[in-house]
């Protein structure tokens, strides 16, 4: 009898044991979700280009602490390892996107170097044949084309790549505007005679 009586206090030793183990919040997945997360908001990369995931790492981290706060530690570990794997995406995401971002950038600006000195030589030309045109226009609004140009490839050198991506296309529109109007121009004059 007293066998089966010190059996029965093991058991239930042992059964407190592994109900206080599991009474325990996960508080070192969960100083490592709080770390990922911030890890993701301090990313310009991450936040810029994968913002969404960045704000639902944040709502897992939220959850998670709401649910280790009302003792539901394995609801708070499952946040926990979401806020994690979200947020090494989005880190993950961010520096693809951003790659992807200076790569389009890039190319961007490279090809408009010459856009621009066709422009130019397209002005001369029109300004030496006599063109019925507005050039004092023109000038300004080609003028306005190389500033912007100016500003986009500082963009590009400070690592703003959209910046950079929207400057260069507003260079575009503008020397594809000059150009349709020395080409309108070009082919008035044409008709003419």
């Amino acid at each position: 009898m007293k066998l089966i009586q010190n059996l029965l206090i093991c058991v239930l030793f042992v059964s407190l044991a592994l109900f206080a183990g599991c009474a325990k919040p996960p508080t070192e997945q969960m100083n490592k979700a709080d770390e990922a997360v911030a890890r993701a908001e301090n990313d310009p990369d991450a936040v810029s280009y994968a913002g969404n995931l960045v704000t639902r790492a944040k709502d897992s981290l939220a959850l998670m602490h709401e649910q280790a706060d009302a003792k539901r530690y394995d609801a708070a570990l499952n946040h926990a390892a979401d806020a994690i794997a979200t947020a090494e995406r989005a880190i993950n995401e961010g520096r693809a996107a951003a790659q992807r971002a200076k790569d389009d950038a890039a190319s961007l600006i490279s090809g408009l170097k010459p856009q621009i000195l066709d422009t130019e030589r397209r002005i001369d030309n029109a300004k030496a044949a006599d063109l019925p045109l507005d050039f004092e226009t023109i000038d300004s609004d080609f003028n306005t084309a190389q500033r912007t140009f100016d500003q986009a490839q500082s963009a590009m050198s400070g690592s703003r790549y959209q910046e950079a991506i929207v400057l260069g296309n507003n260079v575009r529109d503008d020397l594809n505007d000059i150009n349709q109007k020395l080409g309108a121009s070009a082919m008035s004059v044409s008709r003419k005679k």
